[in-house]
């Protein structure tokens, strides 16, 4: 079982996250970008939902035994492989010609919660789950362009807040401000919401990617022009 799967539901892409809690290293931003390209091939597909087959975990981030593993080792080109690789993972869903749903079965902590952002909509269950923005505790900084495009998914105001404080909430909370489109009761409740609105959608490729595109000009810029000063001297990125 590859650790991100897709399956149809009539003509929405299930994507499935199937690696427990779902920890973000080079093999899952290949595999994601995989997974994305075959699904803009199939022409039948009209919407796209991200979920977990783990009950606890939608993504819960980077994975940071990988990720010390190689700064232990020096292998320094794995990591900025992979921060490009995520990179092109939210550039793909910011611009992929269909409608994007995040499904938030579970936690979503930092990169996890980032990639729910680059989603165009997002539904979260309340009965398990938290969301938040942990790397101000850990001593890890947003990329430029992860900035700008969380900012197009929560409001300044709760941006600032959960972002300088790491404040862990929840989907009620997350809808009262607008972040996601509805707090679900439970998993199967999530699950046909999401599908039912992704089954809403049956827009033209052609002029849905374009009003992405134009929206989203900005933050695709700020991806192409100011995160590789920070990647690349990714050696020097632990903070003290």
């Amino acid at each position: 079982m590859s650790i991100i799967e897709w399956e149809k539901d009539e003509t929405v892409a299930v994507i499935k996250l199937n690696n427990g809690e779902n920890r973000q290293n080079l093999e899952f931003a290949q595999t994601f970008n995989r997974v994305l390209d075959e699904i803009v091939e199939d022409k039948d597909i009209t919407a796209a939902v991200i979920t977990s087959t783990d009950p606890k975990s939608w993504s819960l981030g980077v994975d940071v035994e990988w990720l010390m593993k190689q700064f232990t080792e020096q292998n320094f080109d794995n990591i900025k492989n992979f921060m490009y690789e995520m990179n092109t993972v939210f550039k793909k869903l910011l611009l992929l010609p269909i409608p994007v749903i995040a499904a938030i079965n579970g936690h979503a902590f930092g990169n996890g919660a980032i990639l729910s952002c680059a989603c165009d909509f997002r539904f979260m269950k309340s009965d398990r789950g938290y969301f938040c923005f942990p790397e101000v505790d850990l001593g890890i900084p947003f990329l430029p362009g992860m900035v700008a495009f969380v900012r197009k998914a929560i409001p300044e105001y709760k941006f600032n807040e959960m972002k300088l404080t790491g404040k862990k909430i929840g989907a009620a909370e997350l809808a009262e401000n607008h972040i996601i489109e509805k707090a679900c009761a439970d998993a199967d409740e999530l699950m046909n919401e999401s599908l039912a609105f992704a089954k809403t959608f049956n827009k033209k490729r052609g002029i849905f990617k374009e009003h992405k595109k134009r929206m989203h000009k900005q933050i695709i810029q700020v991806i192409d022009t100011e995160d590789k000063a920070f990647i690349e001297p990714v050696a020097l990125m632990i903070s003290d």
